[in-house]
Parts: structure tokens; C-alpha cells; sequence
């Protein structure tokens, strides 16, 4: 399977794994907090909004057009710490994005 391919599954999966989970949205941030600076909108999203309004829709882009994925991701710890508020069983969610970091990982 091609990477872009795995890739898609995997975040199609995260997708599904928070709307099981009551973590996704019906209704969008603000363009200010989609805006933000800083790493992962930490000013002005939680994590799982950037997930969501930010990470999945960039990422989902690139797979489909077969661009040229990052090729770094260090997504996990900062999920692992995000996840310690949310009231919802994440271990999978959790289990998603470390598969997420190592596919970005793989071709370089």
C-alpha cells in the first residue's frame, strides 16, 4: 500500500475514532483561532479542534493530490498530554496517531 493510501485510512480512522468518542464538532473555530501562530493553535484550540479543523484537512489534502508528505511527525506526546483532560476513553485514539506519526515517518 502506498504511503498516501495508508495515510488516508489512518485518518479516516482518527475521524471516526472522535466521533465515537463525543470529540468532534459540528460547528467550526473562528477564523482568528484557526489562524493562530503558534504550534498546534495551543493559544486558541484545544487539541482536538486542531486535530480536526487543521490537521485532518491539510493532511487529507496532500494524500489525495499525492503531494509530498512531512516527513516528521511528533504528534503523539502532545496528544498523549491533551488527552489527560478529555473525558473519553482515547487509547485508540491515542494508538491512531502514534500509526499516524510512524507512516509520515517511513519514506524518509
Amino acid at each position: 500500500m502506498s504511503q498516501h493510501k495508508e495515510l488516508l485510512l489512518i485518518l479516516n480512522a482518527i475521524s471516526s475514532e472522535m466521533m465515537d468518542k463525543g470529540l468532534w464538532q459540528a460547528t467550526p473555530p473562528s477564523p482568528e483561532a484557526l489562524g493562530s501562530p503558534e504550534p498546534f493553535c495551543v493559544d486558541t484550540l484545544t487539541f482536538c479542534e486542531w486535530v480536526q479543523w487543521i490537521m485532518l484537512p491539510r493532511l487529507e489534502q496532500m494524500a489525495q493530490s499525492q503531494a509530498t508528505l512531512p516527513g516528521n511527525s511528533d504528534m503523539f506526546p502532545m496528544a498523549e498530554e491533551a488527552f489527560k483532560g478529555v473525558d473519553a476513553e482515547t487509547a485508540v485514539l491515542l494508538s491512531l496517531i502514534l500509526r499516524l506519526d510512524q507512516c509520515l515517518r517511513t519514506s524518509h
